[in-house]
């Protein structure tokens, strides 16, 4: 099985990675990736074999520059390895301690060194520049049962889903419109995901995400560089005094 932290993002995804796993005798196998400061990471170290020897928590004398990502593959032998390890200092199970004891007990643990791009997704630019490589992996389609009216622009690099509805409204790509999702009198600029059921009506968006049954109503600026949850609204106000008026939900990051 594997198991995928889920604030990781990497190219290619992982289906490699699992035929691998699934084509050899390894009782494990960790993604690794290159990085310029490995002591602010797990690291490996590798036998020459090139399986892997020890793994060490942020070390301040590195002996590889190999960080762990965190996508790990297992059979069952990790059970007995999780049950067998002890609490470290900060008083956690540590998936490394479990990784360690399978090597300490003989057990193959090999190394998937990744040469694409990975990012942690922890923290909301993160998450853009995550959007950001992802839309520009996907090979871009239009539904056939999506509506363009004929006053839209829609460019080559652009995905629009199943029900979406395109209206009087510029889409420049890379881009993801979901489905349902309704487009109406607006800009979507490049590297924005706009997720299922949406509407989003006279406003301008660029490199932002959005997600699913979201309300952007009415901004007269450019929203930008944002994150708006689940089920939230973002319009602006008629009412003196005028103003954003918004229920930002989820991890949303908004500059207006």
């Amino acid at each position: 099985f594997v198991m995928f932290l889920g604030d990781n993002v990497i190219e290619g995804g992982i289906s490699k990675l699992i035929r691998d796993f699934a084509d050899n005798e390894w009782n494990s196998q960790i993604v690794l990736k290159e990085v310029e400061n490995p002591s602010a990471y797990g690291v490996a170290k590798l036998r020459t074999d090139g399986s892997i020897e020890q793994l060490i928590e942020k070390p301040k004398d590195p002996p590889s520059n190999l960080a762990l990502v965190g996508i790990y593959m297992f059979d069952e032998n990790i059970f007995e390895a999780v049950n067998s390890i002890q609490p470290s200092g900060r008083g956690e199970y540590e998936i490394t301690d479990a990784i360690q004891w399978l090597i300490d007990h003989d057990y193959t643990v090999f190394p998937h060194v990744h040469k694409g791009w990975w990012i942690d997704t922890g923290k909301p630019n993160d998450m853009l520049e995550a959007n950001s490589h992802v839309l520009e992996e996907i090979t871009p389609m239009i539904a056939d049962s999506a509506e363009i009216d004929a006053e839209s622009e829609i460019d080559k690099r652009v995905t629009i889903q199943d029900g979406a509805k395109i209206i009087n409204s510029v889409v420049r790509g890379p881009t993801v419109i979901g489905k349902n999702t309704i487009i109406e009198n607006s800009y979507i600029g490049p590297l924005t995901s706009v997720y299922h059921n949406c509407e989003i009506r006279n406003c301008e968006i660029e490199r932002s995400i959005i997600l699913e049954n979201s309300r952007v109503i009415d901004i007269d600026q450019t929203l930008r560089d944002s994150l708006i949850g689940r089920n939230a609204t973002v319009k602006r106000s008629d009412r003196k005094p005028s103003g954003i008026k918004m229920n930002l939900g989820d991890y949303g990051t908004l500059w207006v």
